[in-house]
C-alpha cells in the first residue's frame, strides 16, 4: 500500500511515524542511581565510632552495611515485577518516600538495633533507583546504546561512593555520625520532588502482574536461560569485589595501620574514580569492540587487581596507599565489564526487563552482603584476607564469562 493510497484523514504524524518512546533525564537517572550506593557508603567511615557511641561492638556496627545490602537484594526482587505491571515511575516515588522515612529514622535512632532497622528501610527505599532506572534505560533505548547509556548512569555509582565517605567522615568530624543520616534526608525530598515532577513514565505496555506463583515463575524462567545466568553471574561476582573490600578495608586501614576516618575516606575517592573512568572507556568504545570483547578486558584488570591485593600484604610493608592500588586496578576493571553484562542481561528478555533488572541487582546485593561476612569473620587487619576475597571474586567473574562464551561458540 502506497502513501497516495492511504485516506487523507489518515496522513497525521502518529499515522506516519510510530509513537516516540519518551526519554527520561540521563541527570535524574543518574540522581536516582547513586542516592543508593551513596547513602551505603556514607556511614562505613563512622562505624567505629558509632559502634562506641551506641555501645556496640564493631562486627554489630557493621551490621547495618551487610543487612542495608540484604534489604536492597530483598526489595529488588519486588520492585522490578511490580514496576513491570504498574509502571516505573509509581514504584520510584513509594521507594524514595521509604527511604526519606528511613532516613529520618537512622538519625533518630536511639540504639544499634534501631539503626540497623533504620538502614533497612533505607535501603528498601533507595534500591528502586538503581533497579528502575536501568529498565528505563531499556524502556527508551536499543540494546546496544542501552549498553552505552548504562555506562553513562552507571558513572552514579562511582560518584556516588566517592562524595559519601568523605562527606560522612567529615560531617562525624564536625557533628557526629548522626549527620549524616540527616544529609540522606536532606538529599532525598528534593529528588523525590524533581522525579515527581519532571521524569516521565517509560513502560509502554503494562504487563499483567503474575502473583506470587507467576513471580515466581517468571524468576525461574530468566534462571532457566544459560545466557542470563552468565551474565547475571559476571555482574553479581564483579560486585563482591567492591563488597570484599568495603567489608575488611575499613579495618585494615583505620584499626590495622592506623590511618584516621578522613584519611579512609579520601583515599576512597581512588576506587570510584577508577571505577568511572572504566564506565566511560565501556561508554566510548563498546559499540566500537563489541560487549564480549569489553567485557573480557574488563575481567583480565579484574584479574590483575584482585592478584595485586593478595601479593601485595605479603611482599610489601603496609600502607594506605598500596591498600587502595589493587582496589583501584580492579575498580577500572569493574566499570568495563559491568555496565555490558546488565545490558546483556536485561536484554535477554526484554518484555522482563524490570524483573530482569530486580533480579539481577538482588544477585549483586545478595553477593555483597556474602563477602562483608566473609571477610568481617576472617579480616585480621593486614589487608590479606580482604585481597583473598577480592581474588576470589574476580575469578568467579572469569568462570561466569567463560560460559557466557561457550553459548555463543
Amino acid at each position: 500500500m502506497s502513501p497516495r493510497d492511504i485516506p487523507e484523514g489518515d496522513l497525521s504524524p502518529a499515522a506516519k511515524a510510530p509513537p516516540r518512546r519518551p526519554v527520561p533525564s540521563m541527570l535524574l537517572l543518574v540522581a536516582m542511581t547513586g542516592i543508593g550506593p551513596f547513602t551505603m557508603q556514607i556511614l562505613i567511615p563512622s562505624l567505629p565510632a558509632l559502634a562506641e557511641a551506641l555501645a556496640s561492638s564493631y562486627g554489630l556496627a557493621q551490621l547495618s552495611l551487610t543487612l542495608y545490602l540484604v534489604g536492597v537484594a530483598g526489595a529488588q526482587l519486588v520492585y522490578g515485577p511490580l514496576s513491570d505491571r504498574y509502571g516505573r515511575k509509581p514504584l520510584l516515588l513509594a521507594g524514595l518516600v521509604l527511604y526519606c522515612l528511613g532516613s529520618l529514622g537512622a538519625a533518630l535512632a536511639p540504639s544499634i538495633h534501631a539503626l540497623i532497622l533504620a538502614r533497612v528501610v533505607q535501603a528498601v527505599g533507595g534500591c528502586a533507583g538503581l533497579v528502575l532506572g536501568r529498565a528505563m534505560i531499556r524502556d527508551a533505548y536499543p540494546r546496544e546504546e542501552a549498553a552505552s547509556r548504562l555506562g553513562i548512569v552507571s558513572s552514579a555509582m562511582a560518584i556516588a561512593p566517592m562524595i559519601g565517605p568523605l562527606l560522612g567522615s567529615l560531617l562525624e568530624a564536625q557533628f557526629g555520625w548522626r549527620a549524616s543520616m540527616l544529609a540522606c534526608l536532606v538529599f532525598g525530598l528534593p529528588l523525590l520532588a524533581a522525579i515527581r515532577l519532571r521524569l516521565p513514565e517509560t513502560l509502554a505496555e503494562p504487563a499483567p502482574l503474575p502473583g506470587l506463583a507467576g513471580l515466581l515463575g517468571a524468576y525461574a524462567a530468566l534462571l532457566r536461560l544459560p545466557a542470563f545466568r552468565a551474565y547475571c553471574g559476571i555482574t553479581a561476582f564483579a560486585t563482591g569485589m567492591f563488597f570484599a573490600f568495603a567489608g575488611g578495608a575499613p579495618l585494615t586501614v583505620i584499626k590495622g595501620l592506623g590511618y584516621s576516618s578522613t584519611a579512609y575516606a579520601v583515599a576512597m575517592m581512588t576506587t570510584p574514580f577508577a571505577w568511572s573512568s572504566g564506565t566511560f572507556t565501556a561508554a566510548r568504545l563498546t559499540q566500537r569492540v563489541g560487549m564480549v570483547r569489553m567485557m573480557a578486558l574488563g575481567t583480565a584488570v579484574m584479574l590483575a587487581g584482585g592478584t595485586l591485593a593478595v601479593l601485595l600484604p605479603l611482599l610489601v610493608p603496609g600502607h594506605i596507599a598500596l591498600v587502595f592500588l589493587p582496589m583501584a586496578v580492579a575498580a577500572f576493571g569493574n566499570g568495563m565489564t559491568q555496565p555490558n553484562a546488565i545490558a546483556c542481561a536485561i536484554s535477554v528478555r526484554p518484555n522482563l526487563a524490570g524483573t530482569a533488572s530486580g533480579l539481577i541487582g538482588a544477585a549483586q546485593m545478595g553477593c555483597g552482603a556474602l563477602m562483608t561476612v566473609f571477610c568481617g569473620m576472617t579480616e585480621t587487619g593486614n589487608g590479606l584476607a580482604t585481597g583473598t576475597w577480592m581474588l576470589v571474586s574476580a575469578l568467579a567473574t572469569l568462570w561466569a564469562l567463560r560460559a557466557s562464551r561457550r553459548l555463543k561458540a
